[in-house]
């Protein structure tokens, strides 16, 4: 709910706090007294447009205006707040300065926002109607979430958006197949030749290091033969060193035990040595071998470093990475052939994603035509006793073709009135009266109230232009709204005041505007003033008190009256 509004220096009002109660909130006073402005200071702190009507007051720097807010914890704005990082318990508290020029600065919770963000969470807290409404139930971007609200049928809505997802995603999971089929064809013999060629070719990895070391091997293999046969016979000629350790070994062998016990650790350390040279000598041995090639093998040599780098030149990838990307153009001509049977694997699961989707949204759309009529009939059952008996509502459900049905089902929803017999159906702002106005979005909150409770409504002049039993009919009407959620309006009807829970006077004196909080006998002669005008007679305060006491009646075991 609302718990409080504190203006300062906004057209009129130089400073006023006003501290709201559950329920219904009135404010009444004389024609130009600024009851208005005070809507208007509001609609400020709510994110509404500054200047026009909330203009600084003459000889100010700057107007502001606060609102404090009390909402449920599962409200809204508290979600919003979080994804902003902007910390919030119980209170949410709405802030605009307004300067002369008509540049504002917005607060929540004392943070500075941008005026997108304090709309956002105003709206969630605030409905506002009157003459200028142009948001909440008269925005045609709200009619679908309030039918689906009204109805209750969540899990309908939930079901719909989740089979819509899984159809959205193989739809697109079959374009990228086609489109992915489209470039491989466009490819294929492209594909199909460079997957051949590199088969042929068959890299390996680390094959140019390899090829490389063993070219230099054969570039010098005359000198390095030189060199590792001499080498060898160090090693294994009548006085290498194998013969040598060979020699030493024997000697040692042929001591007595004491000695050779004496001698062990020479002994094994000769042994190892002798193991060493022969294994010395072996990979020698091997050497020799590879050194001892066929003619022509150095050319052989060259000619594959030679055809790695030219493919790895053509295809632009190091000579090591020629391996991995023969094995992808594999892949990518085996799935040439494999292509058509993907295609009608994804085709096969978007059309059963599409019939899931179907089934849900038209069950949804079932619903919704239901519930599309029982408001139609529930708005109906409000418009007379309003004096909107002429008007009539309904609610349209276009269906929408398949590149615009979507996530949250197969039709566009749209509240739509037409106000004089015969004329066509128009948009709800097409209502030309601004009490009018204000009476059919009473007419439909009503109806909406139990479904879409917000954290306070404010309406602005709902009973302009009526009396007797239809002024009585609003007030009926707005003390029902505000047994469900809480009601500000600003009334001239002495009906509809006599319905308040609290009730707020607004005066003026020369340039400034005064708000006063009402107790029992303030309240009987405002109301009595109301409907006498400036002279208060003992008539009126007679009148006034049967409808102060009329109005303690509960609205439940009046509404046939109405």
């Amino acid at each position: 709910m609302l718990a409080a509004l504190t203006v300062r220096d906004i057209v009129l009002i130089e400073s006023a706090s006003l501290e709201f109660a559950p329920g219904l909130n009135v404010l009444t006073g004389e024609t130009g007294a600024g009851k208005s402005i005070l809507l208007d200071a509001l609609g400020l702190a709510a994110g509404g447009r500054g200047g026009g009507r909330a203009g600084v007051r003459p000889g100010a720097s700057q107007g502001s205006a606060c609102a404090v807010f009390e909402p449920s914890k599962h409200n809204s704005a508290f979600a919003l707040l979080t994804e902003q990082a902007i910390p919030v318990e119980n209170e949410i508290v709405l802030r605009r300065t307004l300067a002369q020029d008509g540049r504002t600065r917005a607060f929540v919770n004392d943070e500075s926002v941008g005026v997108g963000l304090l709309r956002d969470v105003g709206s969630a807290l605030l409905e506002v109607h009157g003459q200028q409404d142009d948001r909440g139930l008269f925005d045609a971007a709200t009619h679908r979430g309030l039918l689906d609200t009204f109805a209750g049928h969540d899990a309908l809505v939930r079901d719909t958006a989740t089979a819509f997802a899984v159809f959205d995603g193989a739809r697109k999971a079959l374009a990228d197949l086609k489109a992915q089929a489209a470039a491989a064809e466009a490819d294929a013999e492209y594909i199909r030749h460079a997957a051949d060629e590199l088969t042929a070719l068959a890299p390996e990895e680390g094959e140019e290091a390899r090829l490389a070391s063993e070219r230099a091997l054969l570039q010098n293999a005359t000198r390095i033969a030189e060199d590792v046969i001499a080498a060898s016979d160090l090693l294994a000629g009548d006085r290498g060193a194998a013969n040598s350790l060979s020699g030493a070994l024997k000697r040692l062998s042929r001591m007595n035990e004491e000695a050779r016990k004496a001698a062990a650790a020479a002994e094994t350390a000769l042994d190892q040595a002798y193991n060493a040279v022969e294994e010395a000598r072996r990979e020698l041995e091997l050497l020799q071998s590879r050194l001892d090639v066929e003619p022509g093998q150095l050319e052989k040599v060259e000619d594959r470093i030679h055809d790695l780098r030219t493919a790895a030149r053509k295809y632009g990838v190091p000579t090591d990475g020629l391996a991995k990307l023969a094995a992808d153009f594999r892949f990518k001509r085996d799935a040439l052939g494999g292509g058509g049977n993907m295609l009608k694997a994804a085709e096969a699961t978007l059309a059963k994603a599409r019939t899931a989707w179907l089934d849900a949204a038209r069950a949804l759309s079932k619903s919704r035509t239901a519930a599309a009529r029982k408001l139609e009939a529930a708005v109906a059952s409000e418009l007379d006793p309003l004096k909107l008996g002429h008007a009539k509502f309904r609610v349209t459900l276009d269906l929408l073709d398949d590149t615009a049905a979507n996530a949250h089902g197969l039709e566009r929803i749209a509240f739509e009135v037409a106000t004089v017999e015969g004329a066509a159906f128009g948009s709800l702002t097409k209502i030309a009266s601004g009490g009018e106005l204000a009476r059919f979005s009473l007419a439909l909150k009503v109806a909406l109230a139990e479904a879409t409770p917000p954290a306070a409504l404010v309406f602005d002049e709902v009973d302009r232009g009526v009396g007797g039993a239809v002024a009585d009919a609003v007030g009926e009407r707005l003390q029902r709204l505000a047994q469900t959620t809480q009601v500000l309006l600003v009334t001239h009807s002495p009906q509809v005041a006599a319905r308040g829970d609290r009730h707020f006077r607004i005066t003026r004196s020369g340039d400034k505007t005064k708000v006063t909080l009402l107790d029992d006998d303030a309240r009987l002669e405002e109301v009595a003033r109301m409907l006498s005008g400036a002279a208060v007679t003992e008539e009126a305060r007679a009148a006034a008190k049967r409808l102060l006491t009329e109005a303690r009646t509960p609205p439940a075991k009046k509404r046939k009256r109405a």
